[in-house]
């Protein structure tokens, strides 16, 4: 894969920014509890924050009603600078790298809560299927958009189709689920991750291209008057 100029990232804070006073210190003292928790190898549930926090279950309950609202908030605060991603590079390979090269680092820093955010999806998923889901499920679905704005580059070069198969294809890269398979089924190492990560976008990227190049001129032309 070419170099790339890497976009920089504000280094990690323990907790967002939050609103002041009384209700923002009460709220950074569940979050802070809430990502000691994931730490330790747990998806908290409330009244398990509000023990950590030195707190009582109903103060937990006002600022987070659910393990869901507590997961988003989680996630808004490990990986909210990634969402802000925007990038001035005109060529869609290049701008697709960056973005997977400048979000390594952030993903790494907060696997832990990346993958309990996962695993709170997945059992949601499974207990709203059995009827027994009781809570707000949880959502995930960010790396949509940021992705959308990678490929930005590429609508005038690949057809509708083709961008959008390979948006699809990216998602399935950007995020923890790549990290799962190749660490704890293959147990490589993070710098290991990041490269076959980085070899597979790119070749995704280079793949969809050359399908483009390799269409009928007619069909080039019906693609570029259509975008």
């Amino acid at each position: 894969m070419s170099k790339t100029t890497r976009q920089p990232l504000p280094a990690p804070p323990p907790v967002v920014e939050i609103e002041g006073g009384i209700r923002g210190a009460t709220r950074r003292l569940l979050l802070e509890a809430a990502m000691l928790l994931i730490r330790e190898g747990q998806v908290p549930t409330l009244p398990e924050v509000a023990r950590r926090a030195q707190v009582s279950r109903a103060t937990a309950y006002r600022y987070f009603p659910s393990r869901s609202a507590l997961i988003t908030a989680v996630i808004d605060v490990s990986l909210g600078p990634l969402r802000c991603f925007d990038s001035a590079e005109p060529d869609g390979r290049r701008r697709v790298a960056e973005l997977f090269e400048s979000t390594f680092p952030r993903f790494r820093e907060f696997e832990p809560q990346m993958r309990a955010a996962a695993q709170l999806a997945l059992e949601h998923w499974a207990r709203e299927r059995a009827g027994l889901l009781d809570e707000v499920p949880y959502r995930r679905g960010h790396r949509v958009g940021i992705l959308a704005h990678a490929l930005a580059p590429l609508q005038p070069v690949l057809p509708a189709a083709a961008l959008e198969r390979l948006h699809r294809a990216l998602s399935v890269l950007y995020g923890i689920e790549p990290r799962v398979v190749l660490k704890d089924i293959w147990g490589l190492a993070d710098a290991e991750v990041d490269a076959v990560v980085a070899w597979m976008a790119d070749a995704l990227v280079t793949s969809s291209l050359r399908e483009a190049e390799a269409a009928p001129p007619a069909r080039r032309t019906r693609t570029k008057a259509a975008s």
